[in-house]
């Protein structure tokens, strides 16, 4: 670390700390399982925009606290939204920041996926660059079963890492995959115990860390030209889409379904 890093920022809901020229971002709701509510996705704007002009750092480990990476929208923000759907109008400019966040950091960022990763938190661990999962993690984007369009991100990231044809199959029915399939069909990088979770993402930051780093920043910025203009493409059109599906009374339904822990009885409108 240079004597001219900028301090981090405290948080509410994430915590960041260096070690060495590593920059760590913790989401800490674990209590919530590190469920994504109006402070958190806001926080995560400012912790992203941070990490990417930190001085102070050259990698990026994005993870969560407890026993889940994020298991999604937090349920009573979701209902609250739903029920003032205006407010999903500010959502929207900061889920877009999120994205275009992630693709902008030149910084290699290796998510560190300790438990499930749902929805949101399915997609902010797919617009990483390099993900190792806990065995016994899952992921999936299952936007569709609260009566959602997946229109914050998964659209974009699912297709780039495995096609059209199996993102479409997930993304339409919201199934989640064990980490092991996941990285089967290279939707993420590795699944490994979760106790060697810790010490794979170490050595391979640690790899990272001791090349060469302007050829490996401007390779990143390289690889992800298209991933930026897919996002440009598709993020605007997406967050509409989603928009018009939080007013459904399908979402209220969904919402009411997962409260009740019962199957939703959607009726297409």
């Amino acid at each position: 670390m240079t004597d001219t890093a900028p301090e981090l920022p405290k948080l509410e809901t994430i915590v960041l700390a260096r070690e060495g020229r590593l920059l760590r971002i913790t989401l800490n709701r674990p209590e919530a399982m590190n469920a994504v509510n109006l402070k958190l996705h806001d926080e995560l704007a400012e912790a992203l925009w941070f990490a990417q002009g930190d001085t102070g750092s050259d990698v990026i480990v994005l993870t969560g606290a407890g026993r889940a990476f994020s298991a999604g929208g937090d349920l009573d923000h979701i209902e609250h939204n739903a029920r003032h759907p205006h407010l999903f109008d500010h959502e929207a400019r900061i889920a877009k920041r999120i994205v275009s966040t992630l693709l902008d950091i030149d910084k290699v960022v290796v998510c560190r996926l300790n438990g499930h990763a749902v929805g949101l938190g399915a997609t902010l661990a797919l617009l990483c660059d390099v993900i190792f999962a806990a065995e016994n993690a899952k992921i999936g984007d299952p936007h569709v079963g609260l009566g959602l369009v997946a229109g914050d991100g998964g659209a974009v990231i699912w297709a780039q890492r495995i096609g059209l044809t199996r993102a479409k199959e997930y993304l339409l029915t919201g199934d989640l995959l064990p980490a092991s399939k996941a990285a089967e069909i290279g939707l993420i990088n590795h699944a490994v115990p979760l106790d060697e979770l810790d010490s794979r993402v170490d050595a391979f930051c640690d790899k990272l860390l001791k090349g060469a780093m302007v050829a490996i920043r401007a390779t990143k910025v390289l690889t992800n030209l298209e991933l930026k203009r897919l996002a440009t493409a598709l993020m605007d059109a997406g967050i509409a889409y989603e928009s018009v599906s939080v007013r459904s009374a399908d979402h209220l339904e969904g919402i009411q379904a997962l409260k009740e822990k019962r199957a939703p009885n959607f009726i297409g409108r």
